[in-house]
């Protein structure tokens, strides 16, 4: 059981999970961007992951939803589903928290697809503690989202998604938190949000073929954890764009290589001139409002916003469409969170079923990683592979 302050909680759960989504202030050039629920943008897959978190324009499967609604719509089979177990935080010695993924599909008709999936993040045991370390209570933070998702072929090439999701968060478990401004009380925060995908798949050869994608993602309201208007947190909406390149060398042998670009469509945080946040101007921010302004409002112009931008690269090898190999890259500046890892994974069909497997090797010289370690485990079935 781990043994946290109140100041603690609030500033670990707010939002620590993911490096770029933290904001911990101003020092060296660092400007991250703060988020709540950051496992909305964790790989859900192990397919993905291990290709560097590429996804916007890869093969179409049951994890789509998370990656380009759009691909369903090109999803070959007719019924499938698959789920994924990510230990989290395996470096740091935190053994209860683990982020749990299911999946599912089915295809209407030749031209259409509804697909649904449910995502569940467990942040473990937290013994609670006051500044002078006597226990409080025992916390058991999780946030979940749940998504139901459309896909529709506009003609042979082209496809369209869409995506209503629910979200709840509940970090403190009702907790009355001391923020340093005195008492606030705590409730669980929940939202709904909105995503809507581009695909556009078209075979240039007997043996080849390219793929491109757009997908927005999370676009929607606020996240409150309290009454008090600057205890709230926008959600990770991020902009997807990318692109794959398969060829099919021969009957056995197949390669694709992938390339995404991600941007979050959150507000650039200002700061006064004492390196404090001005937070009261930043939660007046609209979310659509902040979307559009993000590509332009970084304090340090063009330069800066350029170090927003993270980029995933990847390949996949696949033998007779039994068994795969897979590599990756993903890369995020310093002054944005740094996260930076290589990632490597293998995958085995066999009639219905698949296995994937990915593993995480960060790059990025910090003395103690959260990231090194992570893997993820993948199950899937189609469970009515032919119509």
């Amino acid at each position: 059981m781990k043994r946290l302050t109140i100041l603690t909680i609030v500033l670990a759960l707010g939002g620590s999970l993911c490096a770029q989504t933290t904001w911990l202030g101003q020092s060296n050039n660092q400007n991250y961007i703060s988020t709540g629920m950051p496992i909305l943008l964790i790989a859900p897959d192990a397919v993905s992951s291990g290709m560097g978190d590429v996804g916007v324009a890869t093969t179409p499967d049951a994890y789509s939803a998370h990656w380009n609604n759009a691909k369903f719509a090109f999803i070959e089979g007719t019924m499938g589903i698959s789920t994924t177990f990510t230990p989290w935080l395996r470096n740091l010695k935190v053994g209860d928290m683990n982020l749990l993924y299911l999946g599912g599909y089915y295809r209407i008709n030749k031209r259409s697809t509804a697909a649904a999936s449910l995502t569940y993040f467990s942040l473990g045991d937290i013994e609670m503690t006051d500044i002078l370390g006597e226990k409080v209570t025992d916390l058991h933070p999780n946030e979940f989202a749940f998504d139901v998702s459309y896909a529709l072929m506009i003609n042979d090439n082209l496809s369209l998604g869409a995506t209503g999701r629910f979200m709840r968060s509940d970090l403190t478990n009702g907790q009355t938190i001391n923020d340093g401004s005195g008492n606030s009380e705590t409730h669980a925060a929940n939202s709904v949000a909105a995503d809507i995908g581009l695909y556009y798949q078209r075979p240039v050869s007997k043996t080849e073929e390219i793929a491109l994608g757009a997908f927005v993602s999370n676009l929607g309201a606020k996240l409150r954890y309290s009454e008090d208007n600057n205890n709230q947190e926008f959600l990770p909406a991020n902009l997807r764009v990318g692109g794959r390149y398969t060829n099919r060398i021969d009957d056995y042998n197949k390669i694709s290589v992938m390339l995404d670009i991600n941007k979050l469509l959150v507000p650039t945080p200002r700061f006064r001139s004492d390196s404090t946040q001005d937070l009261t101007s930043y939660n007046n921010i609209g979310v659509i409002a902040g979307a559009l302004q993000s590509f332009g409002d970084a304090p340090g112009g063009f330069s800066e916003e350029v170090q927003e931008l993270q980029l995933s690269a990847g390949a996949e090898y696949w033998y007779a469409e039994t068994f795969a190999v897979r590599a990756g890259y993903f890369f995020e500046h310093k002054n944005k969170g740094g996260r930076q890892y290589a990632t490597v994974g293998f995958g085995l069909r066999y009639n219905i079923f698949s296995f994937d497997f990915a593993y995480l090797v960060p790059t990025a010289k910090l003395s103690t990683n959260p990231l090194s370690n992570t893997i993820r485990i993948t199950l899937s079935m189609d469970l009515m592979p032919e119509k």
